[in-house]
């Protein structure tokens, strides 16, 4: 995988945390869920967990931006520092491969529905958790399974 920076990352380098990878776009109704996936990393980092943020533009071309424009935006407005990846696809004939995992995995199983899904993993890399994007960062659900996966 690539950082949003260009730089090759390895899912790997991850072992031993919690993550929580979502799929992101700056144009999009859920896009102020930035702020409460920054509020949980910053929370939580010190446990143990990371949020990977994955730029799509795979629903109505609400990402649509350079992996730079991406970057500038989610630090500008969001202040953003939990790690971003490169622009992927999250669906359909070129869909990324840890999002195949993901949605062949994760239970339930089935594509991604629209932006900011999210999908909670263990420090085994198990999955613990999928939630669509109604699903908010704060989010009494959402906060448990990740305080459970976390102990």
């Amino acid at each position: 995988m690539k950082t949003i920076e260009g730089r090759e990352q390895k899912l790997s380098d991850y072992r031993g945390h919690v993550l929580l990878v979502v799929n992101v776009a700056s144009k999009c109704g859920f896009t102020p869920q930035y702020q409460g996936l920054e509020a949980l990393y910053r929370k939580y980092r010190e446990r143990g967990l990371v949020v990977l943020g994955f730029p799509a533009n795979n629903f109505m071309g609400q990402e649509p931006g350079s992996d730079s424009e991406i970057q500038s935006f989610c630090q500008a407005r969001f202040g953003v520092t939990f790690p971003l990846f490169s622009k992927i696809s999250v669906k359909g004939t070129q869909i990324h491969p840890l999002y195949k995992y993901l949605t062949e995995t994760a239970q339930p199983t089935g594509p991604i529905s629209w932006n900011f899904n999210k999908f909670l993993i263990g420090r085994d890399g198990r999955i613990t958790a999928r939630w669509g994007s109604r699903t908010a960062p704060e989010s009494k659900e959402l906060i448990q399974q990740l305080e459970e996966t976390l102990s």
